[in-house]
């Protein structure tokens, strides 16, 4: 019997979907669900909703919540991560607003520019202090990583910890069903094949039957069907040749030519959602009190599987069922026009022998070089978060695509002081 362990079970809505999938499947519907995490309030939730879903699907979990991390995971087979350091209030609002009052703009930034350089910085300690925990008490842990800067949180655990991991997202699968949509062919007949780094992998082949796919995408553009959501990524694959899994309101942060204080005309011509991630959080905490306040009435919820992979792993290692997922781990040999240790998304088998990422060899030059300039900020933040060097956080900030087409050296240096005053005792002490 499985121990599944939920670091951060309080995000209660991704918990539960991940808690259905597992359960659905009849040979895990009798784990250990351990669920931890440090707000009461929350996790309260979430043990009403395991033991709804444990009743909806028929499943017999040992359901167990818990506010002591090595309780939590002692012994645990499986640990998955879904927690926020510093949560909506005070830190993401602060990585928006900050920067704003420099003339820098953000969409989601959580996973690069200034934004996700300091969300990294907050993060890396706190996951590095779980995977010492893990060290100790499950030490054969396979981990489960959800959490961003999901590329700069891989990289430090490789580097820093002995503890199997591998960083899973939604972003791969879950354009391939967006583009499947576009052109028309159920995304069960597409056989594709994508790599890169976290958000920023591409579609490198992507056919039916055997058949070329990219001339069918590309005739969206001309046919003038790009949905309006998704105006940055038609373009990029107009301009680079292949098609990137994050969404465009991600990926218009990632470079420097979408957002741009002198050319509102650009965030208007590709639609691009400016502060969308506030929105977003608002909305999300909106929903999770007036889900609270469902389920603690007694209200009954829906058990649906996601497209998440976590389950399908966990699945794979138990029975030794053979599956492919994406998933993100040290580049050792993986991607050889990309930095050998950073964390890139790939292929992976999984079976009853672990984790098995595909080696992918060299992508084409453009990509690997577009991608190299989202690497170097990943590589300088986890430098600075490892080492404690103030210095790096500055280079990693000046080396950012978009804060650097936006902000002149000395400016960027003033808002790393700033924001690293703002975050206070929610960053560690730099020198």
């Amino acid at each position: 019997m499985a121990k599944i362990t939920f670091i951060g079970a309080g995000s209660t809505v991704f918990a539960k979907n991940l808690m259905g999938d597992i359960l659905s499947f009849p040979e895990l519907a009798n784990s250990e669900l351990y669920l931890y995490d440090i707000d009461e309030t929350r996790l309260r939730s979430s043990e009403i909703v395991a033991h709804k879903v444990a009743e909806k699907l028929g499943a017999k979990p040992i359901i167990v919540t818990t506010m002591d991390k090595t309780r939590a995971l002692e012994g645990a087979h499986y640990a998955i991560s879904m927690f926020q350091v510093g949560g909506y209030r005070p830190s993401t609002v602060v990585d928006f607003e900050i920067p704003k009052k420099y003339g820098l703009r953000q969409t989601i930034a959580d996973t690069l520019g200034i934004g996700g350089i300091m969300r990294g910085l907050r993060t890396i300690p706190v996951m590095l202090d779980y995977c010492k925990t893990m060290e100790a008490v499950c030490p054969d842990v396979t981990f489960l990583q959800y959490v961003n800067p999901m590329a700069m949180n891989q990289w430090a655990i490789s580097r820093a910890s002995t503890i199997k991991s591998v960083g899973l997202c939604h972003s791969v699968q879950g354009t391939s069903e967006q583009l499947a949509r576009d052109i028309g062919i159920p995304i069960e007949e597409i056989n594709y094949v994508c790599a890169g780094v976290n958000h920023i992998a591409f579609y490198l082949k992507f056919e039916h039957k055997g058949q070329d796919l990219y001339p069918q995408i590309r005739k969206v553009i001309a046919d003038g069907r790009v949905p309006d959501w998704n105006r940055v990524r038609y373009e990029m694959l107009t301009r680079l040749g292949y098609f990137v899994t994050e969404s465009s309101e991600h990926f218009s942060e990632y470079n420097p030519w979408f957002i741009k204080r002198d050319r509102p005309d650009l965030i208007e011509k590709f639609n691009v959602p400016l502060d969308e991630y506030i929105t977003r959080c608002e909305n999300q905490i909106a929903g999770w009190e007036k889900m609270r306040a469902y389920l603690e009435a007694g209200g009954d919820i829906e058990v649906r599987r996601s497209h998440e992979y976590g389950s399908l792993i966990i699945h794979s290692m138990e029975t030794g069922t053979p599956r492919v997922v994406y998933g993100n781990m040290p580049n050792r040999g993986l991607i050889d026009n990309l930095p050998q240790g950073c964390a890139v998304e790939v292929p992976v088998l999984v079976d009853k022998n672990g984790l098995q990422p595909t080696k992918i060899g060299a992508l084409p030059p453009q990509l690997a070089a577009f991608i190299q300039t989202n690497v170097n900020v990943q590589s300088l933040t986890v430098e600075a978060a490892l080492t404690g060097l103030r210095e790096h956080i500055y280079h990693a900030a000046m080396l950012d695509p978009h804060t650097a087409a936006e902000l002149s050296l000395e400016q960027i240096w003033a808002l790393v002081d700033d924001l690293i005053v703002a975050h206070g005792d929610w960053l560690p002490k730099y020198h």
